[in-house]
This record gives C-alpha cells, sequence and structure tokens, in this order.
C-alpha cells in the first residue's frame, strides 16, 4: 500500500476523558523524604500532573508535531507510522532514525530540521539529509499486528521495506539510540547491502559480556563493563525484567491511569538524563508531557512494551557488523560500552566521546549529535545511489 499523507488528531472525547482521569488521581500515602530514591518523586509528579491538568495545551503541541510531513503506510501487514522531510540541499542522503522507549519518534524533533537544512545551522548544505522517523510498531501511531514475535530483527526487515520498496531508496543510512542501537545494528546485519553507515549512541547491554563462561579472556574495561552492568541491573532493572516477562500485567494499570503512565515513564528521564536530578535541566514540562500524551492518546503503553517481551524471548544472535560504524557516547547514559567489546564487534570509523548528555541525546544534546552525525557520514556520501 503506497503511503498516505497523516495528520495527529485526537479527539475532543478522548482529551475530556484525560481531563477527568487528571482530576480524580488517587495518589497513595507518601513516603516522607523518600525523594527519587524508592521510585518517582511524589512531590515532582503531583506538579506536573497539575501542570498537565491545568496548564498544559495538547492542541498547540499537536501542531506544533503536525508541522512535519507524517505519513502511514502498511508494511506487511502492519500499519507503520513515519515522518519523512526532504533536505535541503544539492543531493541529500536518506537516514532512518529509530527511537526507543520510554521516548517515541518525538525524540528526534530537535534534530530533524539541523539535518534536513545544516546550512541553518552553522553546517554545509552538502551535508543535508532526507529524514526519515518510523514510530516502531506498537508505538505510538504505528499499528501493532496480531501475531506475537515482532523484535528489533523483524523491525529492521520492515524498515529494509519502507526505505526501498515504499520510499525507493536504493541505499542509504541509519541511526538510533536505545531499541533504536539495536534495529539499526540488526538492519546492518541483515541487509548491509543497504547501508552507506550506521551511527548509534550507545549499544544497550551487552548480554555476551555478562554470560557465566566470559570472564579470563576480557580486559580490565570489560571486566569493569561486567561489574558495572551487574549492579545497574540490580539497581534500576525491575522496569526491564517485568517488561520481559509480564509486560501484559503491567498495561492494564498504565493504560487506565495518565498518572501512573506519567510516573512509570518519568523515572527513566530522571535517572537516564544529563539532568544532575533536577529534571529541568534536560527537559521542559511540555515537552515531557508530549512524549506522554503519545503513549496515552493511542494507548499504547502495553504494546510499546511487549517489545522488551519479544526481544528476551526470540532474538537471533548478531554476527560482527562489517558496515562503516560511528559511535558519539553521551557522558550521562547508560553503561558505556568497552571500547575494545566495540572494535571487535563492530567496524568502529568514527568514535566520538560527547562533552555533555545522556541517554535520550537526541534531545538533550541536538547540536553535537548532528554535528557528529554529519561528520561521519560526509565521507560515505558517494555510497548512496537515490
Amino acid at each position: 500500500m503506497a503511503a498516505e499523507r497523516f495528520q495527529i488528531r485526537v479527539s475532543d472525547e478522548l482529551l475530556a476523558d484525560l481531563e477527568y482521569r487528571l482530576k480524580a488521581v488517587r495518589w497513595p500515602v507518601p513516603i516522607e523524604g523518600s525523594g527519587w530514591e524508592n521510585g518517582t518523586d511524589s512531590v515532582y509528579l503531583q506538579s506536573l500532573i497539575a501542570y498537565w491538568r491545568d496548564h498544559f495545551d495538547w492542541r498547540a503541541q499537536e501542531a506544533k508535531l503536525n508541522r512535519f510531513a507524517h505519513y502511514r503506510s502498511n508494511i506487511d501487514g502492519t500499519n507503520i507510522h513515519f515522518i519523512h522531510e526532504r533536505g535541503k540541499g544539492p543531493n541529500p542522503l536518506p537516514i532512518v532514525l529509530t527511537h526507543g522507549w520510554p521516548d517515541s519518534f518525538f525524540r528526534y524533533h530537535k534534530i530533524i530540521p539541523m539535518l534536513t537544512d545544516p546550512a541553518s545551522y552553522g553546517g554545509n548544505a552538502e551535508d543535508s539529509f532526507d529524514v526519515i522517523v518510523p514510530s516502531l510498531p506498537g508505538f505510538g501511531f504505528s499499528g501493532y499486528p496480531e501475531r506475537a514475535g515482532i523484535n528489533n530483527s523483524h523491525i529492521a526487515a520492515l524498515w529494509a521495506k519502507l526505505m526501498t520498496e515504499e520510499l525507493g531508496y536504493g541505499a542509504f543510512a541509519a541511526a538510533g539510540g536505545d531499541i533504536g542501537s539495536g534495529v539499526t545494528r540488526y538492519l546492518a546485519d541483515s541487509r548491509p547491502e543497504l547501508l552507506v553507515g550506521i551511527h548509534l549512541t550507545d549499544i544497550g547491554i551487552i548480554r555476551s559480556l555478562l554470560n557465566p563462561g566470559a570472564g579470563t579472556e576480557l580486559t580490565a574495561d570489560e571486566r569493569q563493563y561486567q561489574q558495572n552492568a551487574r549492579d545497574w541491573i540490580a539497581r534500576e532493572g525491575a522496569y526491564m525484567s517485568i517488561q520481559s516477562t509480564k509486560p501484559r500485567t503491567l498495561a492494564y494499570g498504565l493504560s487506565d491511569s495518565p498518572a501512573g503512565l506519567a510516573g512509570w515513564l518519568i523515572e527513566k528521564f530522571h535517572a537516564w538524563s544529563d539532568c544532575n536530578g533536577d529534571l529541568r535541566k534536560s527537559f521542559s514540562e511540555d515537552e515531557l508531557l508530549t512524549n506522554i500524551m503519545i503513549y496515552w492518546v493511542t494507548n499504547t503503553i502495553g504494546s510499546a512494551t511487549q517489545i522488551y517481551h519479544e526481544n528476551s524471548s526470540s532474538l537471533p544472535p548478531l554476527g560482527r557488523i562489517e558496515v562503516p560504524t560511528g559511535l558519539a557516547l553521551f557522558p550521562a547514559d547508560i553503561l558505556l560500552p568497552p571500547k575494545e567489546w566495540a572494535q571487535r564487534n563492530l567496524n568502529i570509523t568514527r568514535w566520538t566521546e560527547m562533552p555533555r548528555g545522556g541517554h535520550f541525546t537526541a534531545w538533550e544534546a541536538p547540536g553535537p549529535l548532528a554535528e557528529d552525525i554529519r561528520a561521519f557520514f560526509s565521507p560515505l556520501r558517494q555510497g548512496a545511489q537515490q
């Protein structure tokens, strides 16, 4: 099915229902002085919910989102929503940007114009991109197929068809973080002939380094990563355990309560960003709530968390990736990978350690990330044929 233009338009009835729910929140008994130690801070969350209820203007944010060119297309039985913004340059390079969880396509809202129109942001027009930002299946305005097994590998196959069969690109670039990093690597592993290069902002949790058999042959940095990863999973990994094993049980509460949904998502923005304990240093309330609204108005928190279950139970192993790979690491991100491991498993041709930023890279530090993406792909552009 050919892609059709799409505009976000949430019904007045859904917004009225949300208003009712925000006015009728039943809060848990507070634990004095706990702050963020036991989860999302109650003082902050109550303030955010009050702002959501009394001041947040979804229609204004909806209008901003609709400034982008949105499309939807059915690919292998799955309705995929995506933004497709054309580059302003002599020969734009197509690039597909893949988001993760708990963010959405909104992760890239700041960086899209920096890539399509670099000349307006201090760059060179010859480094422009056609930017494609899909919503993962089950996220936002994408659909979710009835069958199980939609993991990173399956999504990579969908993206290959989106870029070649739907949009007609012969070769293209790919980039992503969080789940988007995994999808991008599976795309490079399965369809290397389509890619001029891939750009990543993380490698996720490196499970092979946590296997019981991994040990004596590891470098000192890899052994330190083992310890850091085990400590992090024990301290911060509860969300991952439940979303990998019982996502449906979680979905009932989060689909019914906007305050519950906000509490579940906001904790990760606090813990994973470079906000130094103060979310307002990295994100405005409007930005955080727009992302939460994308989950709420589409009722996709259940299908979005399902991907953790699918990835933990059905992902095939990855081989060494030979496609040229750029890696930009942000200091406040989760579990920065050991360089030796990355070089053994990916064809690293650019390694950048950023001065600031956390897990939500394109959102927190869009300028430095856009510059790194442009610099990495600049010498690779001749490999793309549109």
